[in-house]
């Protein structure tokens, strides 16, 4: 109970999610996951069964994956609570009221997982995005893959590895700035221990 409450509480504090009195509910539960933690699951089943399937083709990963054939050079971007940069339309909110199990009725503000257009809105969104990118920056879902054949200059091969690092952020978040900003802050997270040590030289 204390797992669910603390996420709504969560998704309350970041303009997600607001106290409801719809008369639609669906309920929401916990799921252990493999690695650990707990995943949120919301049984929008009734609404799911009255809802018009979307007709957004699901991306072919051979389209994807075939332009990266010649090129050396890769990263991936995972868009984090994508879902959630989704603001549903106002008469739809009653319909995403989910209760918890300590009696709580919360609605979403923005797009929750479990929907059964969710995926296909989402992908269709981050598609219409990213085409003026989509030669090297293709897109599946909330997964985004940038490839290129080459380093541009001959001056960034001589970079040290952290350097390359942090111009490839630089690069992407000069790239995605117009995405980035608004109201929402953003996160940048990466997984490169050298760069550790460029954060923490004066």
């Amino acid at each position: 109970v204390k797992v669910i409450d603390d996420f709504f509480e969560s998704r309350r504090k970041a303009g997600q999610v607001r106290e409801s009195k719809s008369p639609h509910s669906a309920p929401t539960f916990c799921v252990k996951k493999a690695q650990g933690g707990w995943r949120i699951v919301h049984a929008y089943n009734k609404l799911n069964d009255a809802t018009v399937p979307a007709q957004t083709p699901i991306p072919r990963k051979d389209v994807i994956i075939d332009p990266m054939a010649l090129s050396t050079i890769f990263s991936a971007l995972d868009l984090r609570d994508g879902f959630y940069q989704i603001l549903m339309r106002e008469s739809d909110i009653p319909l995403t009221a989910v209760s918890t199990p300590s009696g709580m009725l919360w609605e979403w503000l923005v797009m929750p997982q479990g929907l059964k257009n969710a995926p296909a809105t989402f992908n269709r969104c981050v598609t219409h995005l990213l085409r003026s990118v989509r030669d090297f920056a293709p897109s599946y879902f909330d997964d985004v893959f940038i490839h290129s054949r080459a380093v541009d200059g001959k001056s960034e091969r001589n970079y040290p590895v952290h350097d390359k690092e942090l111009l490839a952020m630089k690069y992407a978040l000069a790239k995605f700035r117009v995405y980035l900003l608004g109201s929402r802050p953003f996160v940048v997270y990466t997984d490169h221990a050298s760069l550790r040590t460029a954060i923490k030289s004066p």
